[in-house]
Protein backbone atom coordinates (compact mmCIF):
# COMPACT_ATOMS: atom_id res chain seq x y z
CA UNK A 1 0.00 0.00 0.00
CA UNK A 2 3.21 2.71 0.98
CA UNK A 3 4.38 1.98 -2.66
CA UNK A 4 2.01 4.15 -4.36
CA UNK A 5 -0.05 5.67 -1.35
CA UNK A 6 0.87 9.13 -2.84
CA UNK A 7 0.12 7.95 -6.38
CA UNK A 8 -3.86 8.05 -5.00
CA UNK A 9 -3.43 11.25 -3.71
CA UNK A 10 -5.02 13.30 -6.47
CA UNK A 11 -5.92 17.30 -6.68
CA UNK A 12 -8.85 19.38 -6.49
CA UNK A 13 -8.32 21.70 -9.90
CA UNK A 14 -6.06 24.72 -8.92
CA UNK A 15 -8.43 27.84 -9.50
CA UNK A 16 -9.88 31.09 -7.55
CA UNK A 17 -6.59 32.96 -8.11
CA UNK A 18 -6.61 36.10 -6.49
CA UNK A 19 -4.20 39.21 -5.96
CA UNK A 20 -3.00 42.42 -4.52
CA UNK A 21 -2.32 44.91 -6.43
CA UNK A 22 -2.91 45.72 -10.21
CA UNK A 23 0.29 47.49 -12.22
CA UNK A 24 -0.50 45.08 -15.01
CA UNK A 25 0.59 42.00 -16.76
CA UNK A 26 4.12 40.89 -16.55
CA UNK A 27 5.11 43.97 -14.61
CA UNK A 28 7.80 42.27 -12.82
CA UNK A 29 9.32 41.01 -15.93
CA UNK A 30 9.77 44.87 -17.07
CA UNK A 31 10.81 46.52 -13.72
CA UNK A 32 11.89 43.87 -11.39
CA UNK A 33 9.71 44.82 -8.68
CA UNK A 34 6.08 44.80 -8.82
CA UNK A 35 3.31 45.65 -7.02
CA UNK A 36 1.44 42.56 -8.13
CA UNK A 37 2.09 40.95 -5.05
CA UNK A 38 1.64 40.17 -2.50
CA UNK A 39 -0.33 37.01 -4.59
CA UNK A 40 -2.81 34.46 -3.10
CA UNK A 41 -3.54 31.37 -4.75
CA UNK A 42 -5.74 28.53 -4.48
CA UNK A 43 -4.38 25.18 -4.33
CA UNK A 44 -4.79 21.81 -3.15
CA UNK A 45 -7.98 23.72 -1.60
CA UNK A 46 -5.36 25.75 0.91
CA UNK A 47 -4.62 29.39 0.48
CA UNK A 48 -1.14 30.00 -0.29
CA UNK A 49 0.09 33.72 -0.54
CA UNK A 50 3.60 34.76 -2.01
CA UNK A 51 5.02 37.77 -0.88
CA UNK A 52 6.90 38.47 -3.18
CA UNK A 53 8.33 37.64 -6.68
CA UNK A 54 9.97 34.45 -6.31
CA UNK A 55 13.97 34.26 -6.81
CA UNK A 56 15.27 31.10 -5.02
CA UNK A 57 12.35 28.24 -6.57
CA UNK A 58 12.70 24.49 -4.83
CA UNK A 59 12.07 22.07 -7.68
CA UNK A 60 11.31 18.54 -6.05
CA UNK A 61 9.63 16.73 -9.43
CA UNK A 62 9.96 17.01 -13.36
CA UNK A 63 6.32 17.87 -13.22
CA UNK A 64 6.18 22.03 -13.14
CA UNK A 65 9.22 22.43 -15.00
CA UNK A 66 7.58 23.00 -18.23
CA UNK A 67 5.14 25.54 -16.93
CA UNK A 68 8.60 27.40 -16.06
CA UNK A 69 10.04 27.18 -19.24
CA UNK A 70 7.05 28.07 -21.18
CA UNK A 71 6.76 31.55 -18.47
CA UNK A 72 10.77 32.30 -18.94
CA UNK A 73 11.37 32.05 -15.18
CA UNK A 74 13.69 29.05 -15.47
CA UNK A 75 16.28 31.55 -14.05
CA UNK A 76 14.00 31.62 -10.61
CA UNK A 77 15.05 28.21 -9.66
CA UNK A 78 17.99 28.08 -6.97
CA UNK A 79 17.86 24.28 -5.95
CA UNK A 80 16.38 20.94 -6.90
CA UNK A 81 15.83 16.95 -6.37
CA UNK A 82 14.32 14.60 -7.88
CA UNK A 83 14.68 13.13 -11.77
CA UNK A 84 14.37 15.03 -14.53
CA UNK A 85 14.86 12.93 -17.57
CA UNK A 86 16.60 14.65 -20.93
CA UNK A 87 13.95 13.22 -22.86
CA UNK A 88 11.50 15.76 -21.11
CA UNK A 89 13.02 19.14 -21.94
CA UNK A 90 14.42 21.12 -24.36
CA UNK A 91 18.63 21.93 -24.56
CA UNK A 92 17.55 25.37 -23.14
CA UNK A 93 15.42 24.28 -20.10
CA UNK A 94 18.01 21.51 -19.24
CA UNK A 95 21.15 23.42 -19.40
CA UNK A 96 18.60 25.94 -16.69
CA UNK A 97 18.24 22.84 -14.56
CA UNK A 98 21.88 21.95 -14.45
CA UNK A 99 23.09 24.94 -13.50
CA UNK A 100 21.52 24.94 -10.26
CA UNK A 101 22.35 22.34 -7.19
CA UNK A 102 21.16 18.81 -6.86
CA UNK A 103 20.25 17.39 -3.16
CA UNK A 104 18.98 14.14 -4.52
CA UNK A 105 18.05 12.24 -6.90
CA UNK A 106 17.36 8.98 -4.90
CA UNK A 107 14.07 7.47 -5.72
CA UNK A 108 11.96 4.43 -3.76
CA UNK A 109 10.54 1.93 -5.81
CA UNK A 110 7.18 3.32 -6.38
CA UNK A 111 9.20 6.32 -7.94
CA UNK A 112 8.86 8.45 -5.13
CA UNK A 113 11.64 11.29 -4.09
CA UNK A 114 13.36 10.62 -0.68
CA UNK A 115 14.47 13.37 0.74
CA UNK A 116 13.66 15.17 4.79
CA UNK A 117 12.25 18.27 5.65
CA UNK A 118 15.44 19.68 7.22
CA UNK A 119 17.30 19.61 3.50
CA UNK A 120 14.49 21.55 2.11
CA UNK A 121 14.64 24.15 4.69
CA UNK A 122 17.73 24.46 4.77
CA UNK A 123 18.17 25.74 1.11
CA UNK A 124 15.66 28.55 2.21
CA UNK A 125 13.90 28.41 -0.73
CA UNK A 126 11.02 31.22 -1.64
CA UNK A 127 8.56 28.81 -3.19
CA UNK A 128 8.71 25.52 -3.27
CA UNK A 129 7.07 23.16 -5.96
CA UNK A 130 6.22 19.85 -5.18
CA UNK A 131 5.78 18.08 -2.10
CA UNK A 132 7.67 14.69 -0.81
CA UNK A 133 6.14 11.94 0.83
CA UNK A 134 6.13 12.27 4.54
CA UNK A 135 6.60 16.09 4.67
CA UNK A 136 3.66 18.91 4.83
CA UNK A 137 3.22 21.77 3.95
CA UNK A 138 2.83 22.95 7.91
CA UNK A 139 6.35 21.96 9.03
CA UNK A 140 7.61 23.87 6.10
CA UNK A 141 5.00 27.06 6.68
CA UNK A 142 7.40 27.73 9.84
CA UNK A 143 10.55 28.42 8.08
CA UNK A 144 8.49 30.49 5.84
CA UNK A 145 8.10 28.13 2.65
CA UNK A 146 5.11 28.43 0.50
CA UNK A 147 3.95 25.12 -1.33
CA UNK A 148 2.34 24.49 -4.96
CA UNK A 149 1.55 21.25 -5.47
CA UNK A 150 0.09 19.89 -9.11
CA UNK A 151 -3.26 18.95 -8.66
CA UNK A 152 -2.93 15.38 -9.41
CA UNK A 153 -1.26 14.99 -6.28
CA UNK A 154 -3.73 16.70 -4.03
CA UNK A 155 -5.13 14.84 -1.45
CA UNK A 156 -8.92 15.55 -2.31
CA UNK A 157 -8.62 14.42 -6.30
CA UNK A 158 -9.45 15.37 -8.89
CA UNK A 159 -12.51 13.88 -10.60
CA UNK A 160 -12.12 14.75 -14.12
CA UNK A 161 -8.37 15.77 -14.85
CA UNK A 162 -7.89 17.09 -18.18
CA UNK A 163 -6.49 19.45 -20.74
CA UNK A 164 -8.16 22.66 -18.87
CA UNK A 165 -6.21 21.22 -15.47
CA UNK A 166 -3.03 22.22 -17.45
CA UNK A 167 -4.48 25.87 -18.86
CA UNK A 168 -5.49 26.53 -14.85
CA UNK A 169 -2.18 25.40 -13.83
CA UNK A 170 -0.46 27.81 -16.35
CA UNK A 171 -2.76 30.68 -15.53
CA UNK A 172 -1.82 29.62 -11.71
CA UNK A 173 2.05 29.83 -12.21
CA UNK A 174 1.40 33.24 -14.67
CA UNK A 175 -0.25 34.40 -11.39
CA UNK A 176 2.67 33.34 -8.95
CA UNK A 177 5.54 34.26 -11.24
CA UNK A 178 3.88 37.97 -12.59
CA UNK A 179 3.56 36.78 -16.11
CA UNK A 180 0.11 36.43 -17.13
CA UNK A 181 0.40 37.71 -20.63
CA UNK A 182 2.64 34.78 -21.42
CA UNK A 183 0.46 31.89 -19.47
CA UNK A 184 -2.19 33.62 -22.06
CA UNK A 185 -0.46 32.57 -24.63
CA UNK A 186 1.25 29.52 -23.24
CA UNK A 187 -2.64 27.86 -23.01
CA UNK A 188 -3.36 28.93 -26.59
CA UNK A 189 -0.09 27.11 -28.17
CA UNK A 190 -0.83 23.90 -26.23
CA UNK A 191 -4.90 24.16 -27.70
CA UNK A 192 -3.47 24.33 -30.78
CA UNK A 193 -1.10 21.28 -30.58
CA UNK A 194 -3.83 19.28 -29.87
CA UNK A 195 -6.14 20.50 -32.42
CA UNK A 196 -2.83 19.37 -34.96
CA UNK A 197 -3.21 16.02 -33.15
CA UNK A 198 -6.94 15.74 -33.45
CA UNK A 199 -6.64 16.51 -37.70
CA UNK A 200 -4.28 13.89 -38.28
CA UNK A 201 -6.02 10.74 -36.73
CA UNK A 202 -6.07 7.99 -38.31
CA UNK A 203 -9.63 6.18 -39.35
CA UNK A 204 -8.96 3.17 -37.17
CA UNK A 205 -10.44 4.04 -33.19
CA UNK A 206 -11.64 2.65 -30.50
CA UNK A 207 -8.75 0.47 -29.08
CA UNK A 208 -8.50 -0.90 -25.72
CA UNK A 209 -5.47 0.68 -23.83
CA UNK A 210 -4.25 0.27 -20.52
CA UNK A 211 -1.54 2.51 -19.03
CA UNK A 212 -0.12 0.38 -16.22
CA UNK A 213 2.87 1.28 -14.13
CA UNK A 214 4.97 -2.37 -13.31
CA UNK A 215 6.23 -2.70 -9.75
CA UNK A 216 9.91 -3.54 -10.62
CA UNK A 217 11.38 -6.83 -8.96
CA UNK A 218 7.56 -6.84 -6.62
CA UNK A 219 5.93 -9.11 -9.42
CA UNK A 220 2.96 -6.07 -9.52
CA UNK A 221 1.33 -3.82 -11.15
CA UNK A 222 -0.51 -0.15 -11.16
CA UNK A 223 -2.97 0.77 -13.15
CA UNK A 224 -4.17 4.33 -14.05
CA UNK A 225 -8.14 4.66 -13.68
CA UNK A 226 -10.75 7.55 -14.48
CA UNK A 227 -9.08 9.92 -12.87
CA UNK A 228 -5.94 9.52 -14.33
CA UNK A 229 -4.61 12.28 -16.92
CA UNK A 230 -4.01 8.98 -18.83
CA UNK A 231 -8.11 8.84 -19.83
CA UNK A 232 -8.58 12.33 -21.57
CA UNK A 233 -5.36 11.43 -23.29
CA UNK A 234 -6.42 8.36 -25.00
CA UNK A 235 -9.69 10.01 -25.64
CA UNK A 236 -8.13 12.40 -27.76
CA UNK A 237 -6.31 9.91 -29.94
CA UNK A 238 -9.85 8.11 -30.25
CA UNK A 239 -8.82 5.22 -27.55
CA UNK A 240 -10.56 3.98 -24.73
CA UNK A 241 -8.62 3.47 -21.62
CA UNK A 242 -9.73 0.06 -19.87
CA UNK A 243 -9.96 0.86 -16.81
CA UNK A 244 -12.13 4.42 -17.31
CA UNK A 245 -14.56 3.56 -14.91
CA UNK A 246 -12.39 2.63 -12.08
CA UNK A 247 -12.98 5.91 -9.82
CA UNK A 248 -9.49 6.28 -8.78
CA UNK A 249 -6.42 7.81 -10.17
CA UNK A 250 -4.50 4.70 -9.89
CA UNK A 251 -4.16 1.14 -8.21
CA UNK A 252 -3.07 -2.09 -7.67
CA UNK A 253 -4.17 -4.64 -10.36
CA UNK A 254 -4.72 -8.41 -10.96
CA UNK A 255 -3.11 -10.20 -13.66
CA UNK A 256 -7.01 -11.99 -13.59
CA UNK A 257 -8.40 -8.49 -14.34
CA UNK A 258 -6.01 -7.61 -16.70
CA UNK A 259 -6.36 -10.53 -18.98
CA UNK A 260 -9.97 -9.86 -18.56
CA UNK A 261 -10.10 -6.28 -20.07
CA UNK A 262 -7.93 -7.69 -23.01
CA UNK A 263 -6.42 -4.64 -23.95
CA UNK A 264 -5.26 -4.20 -27.60
CA UNK A 265 -2.19 -1.97 -26.79
CA UNK A 266 -0.82 -1.35 -23.32
CA UNK A 267 1.18 1.32 -22.23
CA UNK A 268 4.05 1.51 -19.56
CA UNK A 269 5.01 4.53 -17.92
CA UNK A 270 8.31 4.68 -15.65
CA UNK A 271 10.77 7.40 -14.41
CA UNK A 272 13.75 5.49 -15.03
CA UNK A 273 15.49 2.10 -16.51
CA UNK A 274 15.48 1.25 -20.37
CA UNK A 275 12.28 0.08 -22.67
CA UNK A 276 13.52 -3.43 -22.22
CA UNK A 277 13.55 -3.79 -18.39
CA UNK A 278 10.36 -1.95 -17.45
CA UNK A 279 8.41 -4.37 -20.28
CA UNK A 280 10.40 -7.27 -18.50
CA UNK A 281 8.83 -6.70 -15.07
CA UNK A 282 5.70 -7.06 -16.82
CA UNK A 283 6.44 -10.07 -18.36
CA UNK A 284 7.71 -11.13 -15.19
CA UNK A 285 4.56 -11.67 -13.81
CA UNK A 286 2.58 -15.12 -14.61
CA UNK A 287 -0.26 -14.76 -17.10
CA UNK A 288 1.34 -11.55 -18.69
CA UNK A 289 2.18 -13.51 -21.85
CA UNK A 290 -1.25 -14.22 -22.35
CA UNK A 291 -1.88 -10.80 -22.95
CA UNK A 292 -3.32 -9.67 -26.29
CA UNK A 293 -1.46 -6.91 -26.28
CA UNK A 294 1.57 -8.71 -25.25
CA UNK A 295 1.17 -11.57 -28.04
CA UNK A 296 1.04 -8.70 -30.75
CA UNK A 297 3.86 -6.80 -29.69
CA UNK A 298 1.30 -4.08 -29.02
CA UNK A 299 3.47 -2.75 -25.71
CA UNK A 300 5.08 0.81 -25.82
CA UNK A 301 7.22 2.29 -22.83
CA UNK A 302 6.96 6.30 -21.96
CA UNK A 303 8.44 8.22 -19.38
CA UNK A 304 5.92 9.07 -16.73
CA UNK A 305 5.47 12.48 -17.13
CA UNK A 306 4.22 12.14 -20.53
CA UNK A 307 1.14 10.87 -19.27
CA UNK A 308 0.85 12.37 -15.35
CA UNK A 309 0.37 14.62 -13.97
CA UNK A 310 -1.48 16.72 -16.03
CA UNK A 311 0.91 18.86 -17.34
CA UNK A 312 2.07 20.67 -20.77
CA UNK A 313 4.41 17.44 -21.12
CA UNK A 314 1.30 15.40 -21.87
CA UNK A 315 1.32 17.06 -24.63
CA UNK A 316 4.36 15.98 -26.16
CA UNK A 317 3.14 12.18 -24.72
CA UNK A 318 -0.46 13.07 -26.60
CA UNK A 319 2.00 13.93 -29.97
CA UNK A 320 4.03 10.67 -29.14
CA UNK A 321 1.07 8.36 -28.30
CA UNK A 322 0.05 9.36 -31.87
CA UNK A 323 2.27 8.88 -33.75
CA UNK A 324 2.85 5.07 -31.94
CA UNK A 325 -0.91 4.27 -32.82
CA UNK A 326 -0.61 5.32 -36.21
CA UNK A 327 1.72 1.60 -36.62
CA UNK A 328 -0.54 -0.52 -34.71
Amino acid sequence: MKRYLAWLSAGLLAAALTACGSSGPDAGARDGVSGNYPVTVKNCGVDVTVERPPSRVMIINSAPLQYLSSLDVLDRLASRAGKFPPEYYSKETLDAVNKVPSLTDRLGSDGHLKISAEAIIAQEPDLLLGLPDGITRESLASSGIPVLIEPSFCPEGIKDPGYETIYAQMRMYGKVFDREAKAEQAVEDLQNRIKAVEAKLPDQKGRKVAVLWPYRGEGTVGAYGGQSMATPQLETLGARNVFADVDKRVFEVSMEELLGRDPDVILLLHTEGTDEEIKQALLDIPGAEDLRAVKNDAVHVQLFNFTEPPTPLVLDGLERLADYLKDK
